[in-house]
């Protein structure tokens, strides 16, 4: 059974010159995305770039969190205050997943010191920093953690290992060019896995996040990859990045009402995907205490 749809949406830069536009434009697409049943995952200052946090939003515009629907992000690149602040502000809006990351840092962002964690490590990772959330907040959250199919397999699965190790229940995967080498070997072990697909036809920012040159072609078609990754993994959550909501959303809808077995992911005669609140109470996945 796929397990969810998750869709990510940015927050605000801290540098938009009409903030308020810019913020009534993420509300829009956050109860856009809600209300067709996805799931919505935020971002921790991805790139590098400052934007506001997605608890600061949330809570500026009243925005409903449904049980289970909202991912938050975080990084290694806040003060140890901050990162406190974020986390009792998810607790407190009943946000209870969280992607861990090590993030991609900034002139402008603070690096998180081990030491203020509670870890004797020289640097903080997303190791580290999973294995302090659940010692700091237990049975407040589930974490997970991502895995990057173009890294050096080895390497990569010891870490998978360790961020396992430290607590993670389960992992969304860098966006993937149909199949990826690797993929299967993470579903060994055991937990939900979401894999990434990119829906920008800019392959070069792409490249840019991953940190590899995977153009084999100028021509790269979203949706057609989309489907690609359906028919390959039926039983893995899918993860949308750089989706443009408004424009591709009749798309998507059409490639999720095309899709084999589709009982399992629609209701009546919508696109609504089960969420993930709705996946909890069935007991596919499991919520913290």
């Amino acid at each position: 059974m796929r397990s969810e749809y998750l869709i990510e949406i940015l927050t605000p830069r801290q540098s938009d010159e009409d903030f308020y536009a810019a913020l009534k434009r993420m509300g829009d697409r956050y109860q856009q995305a809600i209300d067709e049943g996805f799931s919505v995952s935020i971002p921790d200052n991805p790139m590098g770039v400052l934007r506001f946090q997605a608890t600061e939003v949330i809570n500026e515009l009243k925005l409903s969190v449904p049980p289970g629907r909202v991912l938050l992000h975080l990084n290694t690149f806040h003060t140890k205050e901050g990162l406190d602040a974020i986390l009792r502000a998810a607790a407190d809006l009943g946000i209870k997943r969280v992607i861990i990351i090590s993030g991609d840092g900034g002139e402008r962002l603070p690096r998180l010191r081990p030491e203020t964690i509670g870890s004797l490590s020289a640097v903080t990772t997303s190791i580290e920093l999973t294995r302090y959330v659940h010692s700091a907040y237990p049975n407040t959250f589930l974490t997970g953690v991502a895995f990057n199919p173009y890294e050096p397999h080895e390497h990569e699965f010891e870490k998978l290992q360790r961020k396992v190790d430290a607590g993670a229940g389960f992992v969304i995967t860098q966006p993937l060019l149909s199949s990826a080498p690797g993929i299967e070997r993470v579903m060994q072990f055991g937990l939900p896995v979401t894999v990434g697909v990119w829906m920008s036809e800019n392959l070069k920012l792409l490249c840019d996040c991953v940190g590899y040159d995977l153009r084999e072609t100028e021509k790269y078609d979203p949706i057609c990859e989309l489907g690609n990754i359906h028919k390959l993994y039926p039983n893995a959550g899918i993860y949308l990045s750089m989706i443009k909501l408004e424009k591709e959303l009749a798309a998507v809808s059409r490639v999720l009402q095309g899709e084999k077995q589709s009982k399992a992911l629609s209701r009546a005669e919508g696109m609504c995907m089960p969420s993930c609140g709705e996946l909890l109470h069935a007991g596919f996945i499991k919520e913290p205490v």
